[in-house]
């Protein structure tokens, strides 16, 4: 079978090529066509087929200087710009939509013939898919407020020229802190935010609950917690338990977050602790699905749609990037120093005492530091910091609850469950 395709003459295949992919876009334009009531554009399936063998038929004929190809699309520039003018005049259409797709239909000859298969493949799917969303993108387009690009902005500014142009060259002499760690560490916590404030925002803009708990634990399990329980402290009885699932189910989530960390900043860390974490994330996902069904038939599930859980307006203010590079240099020199003078022992005892406040940039530091400890320690230090900052979770609970007494039994009882779980854990590590 592959020799006879290889004995076919290659004007053969780009030509059946370039009229099957312009079918399929004209076969497109019939459905819009069709859809709109058949008054915007001037043509469809045979018209766009049609343009695409005619650009076919001028290429080979004169492929060097291409001037009868150029001619060409001279040609079918004129006529599409009557067209369109006859449109605007009787259906006061503005849209040039159709007409760039013709144009593109018309390149498709020299693209087979010149370009690999997958580039060819590649445009006729975007050609595809852009044309046929368009109510896709006008539905997108209503959700967004005035401020998303400028979020979209600062994304791309912090990641795309604000880390390139840093040095890689130490700060301190002796500590591995180099304005391009310091901010490449907040551009990683910035994406993850960012991608749960996009979930949040776009794909599950109406999530309830539980889901929000999942969502918010991707950017701040503790903030997550204290935001649930602030919720459920004016709620009805027969929705509290579900705000305790909802932060077993943050708290799953931050399992994860920290795995994903450690695969970033250290990969021989990542293969030896792996185990544990997933460990972790599975007992948290059972402990939430159990607490979940528990006694749910008694219980009325909560019907609202707010987002419960969500963190952050804007998870890319400046501010909060810098306040993250600040305590990322805190905590390594910090580190450094307590490593230095107390050993694993004083890492051990900081591990336990950050635990109270974001973790995250203490966790960064012990993942690429490269502190002179071995990496049972680190693993250690890294898994005390999370129980004691889940210990915290269960006080901020009670406190922000107004120790409401089924969501402080159900936090305290699954939450110590999992700190016991976890402390028994570190006897493997």
């Amino acid at each position: 079978m592959t020799e006879y395709f290889d004995n076919l003459p290659q004007n053969l295949i780009d030509f059946f090529l370039v009229t099957v992919f312009s079918l399929l876009i004209g076969l497109s334009q019939r459905r819009i066509n069709l859809q709109s009531g058949g008054k915007k554009f001037f043509g469809s399936d045979r018209t766009f087929t049609l343009i695409g063998i005619l650009g076919f038929i001028l290429y080979i004929l004169e492929p060097r200087h291409m001037m009868l190809y150029a001619g060409g699309g001279l040609v079918l520039g004129i006529i599409l710009t009557a067209n369109y003018c006859l449109k605007m005049y009787h259906f006061k259409r503005y849209g040039i939509t159709a007409i760039i797709t013709a144009f593109l239909t018309y390149c498709m000859a020299p693209l087979v013939i010149t370009q690999p298969m997958w580039l060819s493949l590649l445009v006729v799917v975007m050609i595809l898919l852009i044309t046929e969303m368009k109510e896709t993108f006008t539905n997108f387009a209503k959700k967004l407020n005035n401020d998303e690009f400028v979020t979209l902005a600062k994304f791309i500014l912090i990641i795309g020229i604000v880390l390139p142009m840093l040095p890689d060259t130490p700060i301190i002499e002796g500590i591995a802190l180099t304005p391009y760690r310091i901010w490449l560490a907040t551009v990683v916590i910035s994406t993850i935010s960012y991608a749960s404030y996009l979930l949040h925002r776009f794909v599950f803009p109406k999530s309830g609950i539980i889901l929000s708990g999942i969502l918010g634990g991707i950017y701040s399990s503790t903030a997550t917690v204290i935001i649930l329980a602030r919720k459920c402290k004016t709620a009805p009885e027969g929705e509290v338990k579900q705000y305790a699932v909802a932060a077993m189910a943050a708290i799953s989530t931050m399992y994860g977050r920290v795995l994903v960390l450690l695969s970033i900043f250290n990969r021989d860390l990542f293969a030896k602790l792996s185990i544990y974490f997933v460990i972790m994330i599975a007992v948290c996902a059972i402990i939430a699905v159990v607490l979940y069904f528990y006694k749910r038939e008694k219980e009325r599930v909560a019907q609202e749609e707010e987002e419960y859980a969500k963190v952050d307006e804007n998870p890319l203010e400046f501010k909060v990037a810098l306040l993250f590079a600040i305590l990322f240099v805190i905590f390594t020199v910090i580190t450094k120093y307590t490593i230095e003078y107390f050993g694993t022992q004083g890492l051990n005892v900081l591990s336990i005492i950050v635990g109270v406040t974001d973790i995250t940039p203490f966790l960064l530091t012990l993942f690429g530091g490269g502190y002179p400890v071995s990496e049972a320690a680190i693993g250690m230090a890294t898994f005390q910091a999370i129980i004691s900052s889940n210990v915290s979770k269960v006080f901020f609970g009670i406190a922000f609850s107004g120790n409401r007494k089924t969501f402080t039994r159900l936090l305290l009882s699954a939450l110590g469950f999992i700190v016991v779980f976890n402390i028994v854990l570190l006897l493997f590590i």
